[in-house]
């Protein structure tokens, strides 16, 4: 997987729209390659210097893609997601928040009988240092190296990220996996790239309340992980039943709680930490300088 977050031909779905206009040009100024935009009905049309099309089949005319960025808003988010795995757009990243859960599970059956891997929705992007920013995840914040970030939490991601910076502790990959319940690549499909990246040499999870998906990180953690994981599950007073910021992050039994998931990381070999500025301090306290 470590190919696709690398590709160097990104497309823009929904450029011509206020996110589209000015994450591209974020984009592009962190340097990454965008080569068209997509928006119905704004072909002919430039976002900074970036050719607009009506649809993905008009840039493969002549041109190969290899990465799309969604910003197109949640009614219309399941068309242009389809399109671009219709397409074979080897990975597709969706920004977009708020699509419904239906939405979602038409996306799902389609990506199952496909080659293409989706990111999101709901998520922040990937942001690879030095080679590419994909969505919204601030590159100011970052600092080229050796770290790998995951996390369902946008904010908890920038907060990681900038605290690993202020120490001088740098990033191979930053990656927002999205906080709805029905998402593409989660935990796992992350843990497997960062284990298989020689480069890699520290993994940071970030967890939240609700859903299992930490639990099932856990597993992949202590069967197949070798690398040193360090780990926050945020959500540690939540009350029962109650929805806390995402779709995904509602507790609905112990479980799904922090305290749960903070147990199940320990025992699989994770160092946990109980608050962010723990966190940020452990993995600062052994790195190697």
């Amino acid at each position: 997987m470590t190919n696709l977050f690398e590709g160097k031909n990104v497309i823009v779905q929904g450029i011509t729209g206020a996110h589209g206009r000015f994450q591209t040009k974020a984009m592009l100024a962190a340097g990454t390659n965008i080569i068209a935009g997509t928006t119905p009905g704004k072909a002919g049309q430039e976002v900074e210097g970036v050719k607009v099309y009506d649809s993905i089949k008009d840039i493969q005319e002549t041109q190969q893609i290899e990465i799309s960025v969604i910003f197109v808003p949640a009614p219309y988010a399941k068309g242009a997601i389809l399109e671009a795995i219709a397409a074979n757009v080897p990975l597709i990243i969706c920004i977009t928040e708020g699509i419904p859960i239906h939405d979602m599970l038409v996306v799902n059956n389609a990506l199952k009988a496909s080659n293409s891997v989706l990111l999101g929705p709901n998520s922040p992007g990937a942001l690879l240092p030095g080679i590419n920013k994909l969505g919204i995840i601030p590159a100011s914040m970052s600092l080229k190296g050796n770290a790998a970030i995951v996390s369902r939490s946008g904010t908890l991601t920038y907060e990681t990220m900038a605290g690993l910076t202020d120490r001088g502790i740098g990033q191979k990959y930053v990656i927002g996996i999205g906080g709805d319940i029905i998402h593409g690549m989660g935990y796992k499909e992350c843990l497997e790239l960062f284990e298989n990246d020689p480069e890699v040499n520290q993994i940071v999870l970030i967890g939240e309340i609700g859903g299992q998906d930490e639990i099932e990180a856990a597993a992949y953690i202590k069967q197949s992980v070798t690398t040193p994981v360090y780990a926050y599950i945020t959500g540690h007073h939540a009350p029962a039943g109650v929805q806390l910021g995402h779709a995904g992050a509602i507790l609905g039994n112990d479980n799904e709680s922090a305290a749960a998931k903070s147990q199940a990381l320990g025992e699989a070999g994770a160092h946990v930490a109980s608050t962010m500025s723990e966190l940020v301090q452990i993995v600062a306290n052994t790195t190697t300088p």
